[in-house]
């Protein structure tokens, strides 16, 4: 249907140089045409599509610690440079 199922596993480093772990299942659709330009390369605005994820986090820092202990949800957009997110916490 045109739609991506994402399953995505990654290593963060915080501006203090502490390692998190961050995994994350999300959803992109959208229609046909917006999809093609995204793939393209080119910048479309994030209200023409739907990019959703719900990431987790991991680690061992105590700064961080919290992070182990929280749910999130997170909406994105793709830029030409890769994806933004904008992650919450679900209080």
């Amino acid at each position: 249907d045109g739609g991506v199922q994402m399953d995505v596993r990654l290593i963060l480093e915080t501006d203090d140089e502490h390692l998190i772990y961050m995994s994350y299942r999300g959803i992109r659709h959208g229609p046909e045409e917006v999809i093609a330009r995204l793939n393209a390369g080119e910048e479309v605005d994030p209200s023409e599509y739907y990019f959703r994820a719900a990431p987790f986090f991991e680690t061992s820092s105590e700064t961080y610690g919290w992070l182990n202990r929280i749910i999130c949800v997170a909406t994105g957009h793709r830029k030409p440079s890769g994806p933004v997110y904008s992650v919450f916490e679900v209080l």
